[in-house]
Order: C-alpha cells, then sequence, then structure tokens
C-alpha cells in the first residue's frame, strides 16, 4: 500500500493520497485546490489516480476534488448521506453508509459520521494483502486528535437556524459509534492546530482510536448526551466570513482552476489606473515595512500561514484586488488564495516607492506610552482579538470589536476619541490599523505589542 500524507500550513488541512502498488490505481481524499501536488506524488510512484472523494462538503477551503477529476479524468466518489438539502449538485457516484469504494486490493468502508455536517462520511481502510482487518480511518472533520468537529458553522457561518444542536446531538452519537471501532485503527482527520473547524485541535497529524478514547474530551461523556453537547458549543472561535461561500460554491457548479495561474507584474502607469479606478489594495509586506510608509487605503495582510484566512475576512469575491508583493512569493501567495476561492489578483507590485505616491506612515506606539493613555474619557481602546481571548482576560476600559467584523462594526469606533488598537501580538492590529485608516480614522494609534507585552507588566481584569 502507498500512503502519503498532504498538510497545507497555512489551512492546516489535511488530504491524503492512497494507492495500491501492485494495481497502480490511486484515490485522494478532500484534495486540495492546486491540484498539481498530487499529480506529482502520482507520477513519482507509477501510479494512477483512478478516485477521487471527500469527507463532506467542506466550509473551510476550496476542494479541488472537480479540477483534479477534470485533469485525471478520475471518478468522482461524493456523499449522498444527509438528506436532500445536503446533497452534491454535479455528476458524481454517490456513496450511503456501507458502501464500499475499492482501490486496486484497498477498499474503503464509509461510515456515515454527521455532526459537524449532517453528510458527513469517513473512510475506514482496509489493506487486504496484509489484513482482512480495518487498519486507518480517515475522519475529515468528525474526529481530530484531540478534539472533534464543531456543529455550528451552518448556523454562525451559512445562517442555517437551529442546525447547531441537532448537529451536536448527531455528533453525540457518532462519537458512541466510533468509539466501538477498534482501538489500533489509525485516525487521520482532516485539520490539524490552527483550523478553526474545531476549538482545541492537537498539533501532532494522527493518532489512533485508542489513543482518542483516553485523551480526547468527547469520549469522556459516554452517558451524559447533555454535558457533551453544552461544552461541544460553547467558546467555539468565530467562523471565518468566507465559510458561507466555500460552503455554497463546494457544492454546486462552479468554473475550475486546473493550473496555478501567473500574474503580471503592474507598471507604475498600470498600477496607478488601476488605484485610482478604485481597486484594493492588499500590502503582503512584514507589519514593520507596512508601518513606515504604505499607500493610502490599502490594507496590510502579512504573507504568512495565515494570509488566507485573513484575506477570506477581508475581501469578498466578486472584487478584482492588487497585491503588494515580492515576485518571488507570488506563486505562493497565489497557491494560498486560489485554496479559498480567491481568484481575481488584477497584478501585483513589488514596491510602493517607485510609484510616485506620498505614502502614509503608522503611528505605533510601546507600552509606556499606551500606559498614558488609559482611563482618559477621551480615548477608546479597542481589542481586536476574538471574544474567547477576550473573555479570558483583557485590559480594564478595552472594548471588544473583533478584527475579522470590523469593517460591518465600523460605527462603534468613535471618531471624536484618540484611538488605540490592539491585539495579542501585533499581527492583527496591523490588519485592523490599516482598515481604520482606509476608513477615515486618522487618529488612530496601533500599540502593537499587545497583549503579549501587556501580560508581562501588569495583571488582566476578568
Amino acid at each position: 500500500m502507498f500512503f502519503q500524507h498532504v498538510y497545507d500550513k497555512s489551512l492546516a488541512q489535511a488530504s491524503y493520497i492512497i494507492g495500491c502498488q501492485a494495481k497502480g490505481n490511486a484515490i485522494v481524499i478532500d484534495a486540495q485546490r492546486d491540484v498539481d501536488v498530487y499529480l506529482k506524488i502520482a507520477a513519482q510512484n507509477n501510479l494512477k489516480i483512478t478516485q477521487i472523494t471527500e469527507t463532506h462538503i467542506h466550509a473551510d477551503f476550496l476542494a479541488g476534488s472537480r479540477e483534479l477529476a477534470a485533469v485525471t479524468g478520475a471518478q468522482l466518489y461524493l456523499s449522498d448521506e444527509g438528506g436532500t438539502d445536503w446533497q452534491y449538485q454535479f455528476d458524481h457516484v454517490g456513496l450511503k453508509h456501507g458502501d464500499i469504494i475499492k482501490v486496486g486490493n484497498l477498499t474503503l468502508e464509509v461510515l456515515h459520521t454527521p455532526g459537524h455536517t449532517p453528510e458527513s462520511i469517513s473512510f475506514l481502510l482496509t489493506d487486504h494483502p496484509a489484513t482482512s482487518q480495518p487498519v486507518m480511518i480517515f475522519t475529515g472533520d468528525f474526529v481530530f486528535v484531540g478534539d472533534i468537529g464543531r456543529p455550528d458553522l451552518l448556523e454562525k457561518a451559512a445562517g442555517l437556524a437551529g442546525t447547531q444542536e441537532k448537529g451536536a446531538k448527531q455528533m453525540y452519537q457518532s462519537v458512541q459509534r466510533f468509539a466501538e471501532l477498534a482501538p489500533f485503527i489509525q485516525v487521520w482527520p482532516g485539520h490539524g492546530a490552527g483550523s478553526a473547524c474545531g476549538k482545541a485541535l492537537g498539533s501532532v497529524p494522527s493518532s489512533t482510536v485508542g489513543y482518542e478514547k483516553i485523551r480526547n474530551w468527547a469520549f469522556k461523556y459516554e452517558n451524559d448526551e447533555a454535558g457533551f453537547v453544552a461544552y461541544l458549543l460553547e467558546g467555539q472561535p468565530e467562523p471565518p466570513k468566507y465559510f458561507a461561500m466555500m460552503k455554497h460554491l463546494n457544492k454546486v457548479e462552479r468554473p475550475l482552476l486546473v493550473e496555478v495561474p501567473k500574474h503580471n507584474k503592474l507598471t507604475a502607469a498600470e498600477f496607478k489606473k488601476a488605484y485610482a479606478d478604485g481597486l484594493k489594495v492588499i500590502d503582503t509586506r512584514n507589519k514593520a515595512d507596512f508601518a513606515k510608509g504604505f499607500l493610502p487605503g490599502s490594507i496590510n495582510i502579512q504573507h504568512n500561514n495565515s494570509l488566507a484566512t485573513w484575506a477570506g475576512w477581508i475581501l469578498n469575491y466578486q472584487e478584482q484586488f492588487i497585491l503588494v508583493a515580492n515576485a518571488s512569493e507570488m506563486e505562493e501567495i497565489t497557491r494560498k488564495l486560489m485554496r479559498i476561492g480567491l481568484d481575481h489578483i488584477y497584478g501585483f507590485v513589488e514596491s510602493v516607492d517607485d510609484l510616485d505616491i506620498e505614502l502614509q506612515t503608522a503611528d505605533v506606539i510601546d507600552l509606556a506610552t499606551f500606559k498614558t493613555y488609559l482611563g482618559k474619557d477621551d480615548v477608546q481602546i479597542v481589542d481586536v482579538r476574538n471574544s474567547k481571548e477576550y473573555q479570558d482576560g483583557h485590559i480594564e476600559g478595552a472594548e471588544p470589536i473583533f478584527v475579522g467584523t470590523l469593517q460591518d462594526n465600523l460605527d462603534k469606533i468613535s471618531r471624536d476619541k484618540q484611538v488605540i488598537i490592539h491585539c495579542q501580538s501585533g499581527d492583527r492590529a496591523a490588519i485592523a490599523y490599516s482598515i481604520l485608516r482606509r476608513n477615515g480614522f486618522n487618529d488612530v494609534k496601533n500599540f502593537s505589542g499587545g497583549m503579549k507585552e501587556w501580560l508581562a507588566n501588569t495583571k488582566l481584569t476578568d
């Protein structure tokens, strides 16, 4: 048996390519959208991708299953569980609980594991030349290492009222059935630490059924459904705004992108025309470089592992945008953005200094200066971390306005007071600062040290 775990750190998303080397066939589970990675793996190992499947209709990334099928001619196998409202709306072979997918001498048994979503399925893998017993289970967003999938995304991200409690109860039943599997079966989930699909995901890539029964909180509520539901729904992080769009695009027909596109480096004249026409500028430079000089109206989303997540919060799926980025980073940036369907890159520039446009600078303050503003009536301190972080402890007098929803809550920011923003260690505050400046808030200071620096020097308010 051939097996390879493919992991995208930017979205903490796992996919898998599994093959029968004797027959030369392979299947891909939960493919990312830039599918060349699977083509390369298959070619290097003399395998042909003949089947493609998914564990559920994803909300956190744009699945590449259809792109991969278009390139390889492989057959799509997708869940037909969950009822009529949870069906994929394009051609596929439907899967029901108990169905078997054969990949050469391997089989994957379909288990319906609702909870995270109604149509969620898992795959129990048996390597028949080696054993008659299952050896791996691919759980998608059902069971993670140390956690389980959240059932509230349909309600919070897609606006489907009343689904989270029903999903939590379904998850309870799915977890009880999972606990009956053999303890030696390896667990390979769809996400790792950093994903918004759970609240306490482990950082190791895999586990076993037996280990999860010992350490995963979800298995401590064997006879307490109410306690399980309450704990599961409590303290889940805000789902990124783009999740609703992913849920839609992964369900319906959509344009395919079978290659990683290359984008033009804009001349100064080309940039100025697009800039004057109102195209949004996303500056991917380090926050310190951005602070020293940035284009008026540009938004600072640094190129790191969180780039796609924050871009998904800030951008919409209809608008074109321009990037400030190094040419050497453009392929990686493009891959990260296309994985959540942000395809409308108009072009990029490498330097803001060569455009003959007067730059602005950020007003970044240190801890000592920040403390001089505390307790003043003409100062508004804004904490742009998420609600759970704020509830766990915050600076006295600070108001919570999460950076992801800041653009929708500008009316909560005073135009008459000195505004000071902060987050945990400065990255989110840099985004928030640029959003505020873009929207005409000029009397803003950024306490970039944030809670990380504050915690080393003072006490919190509960």
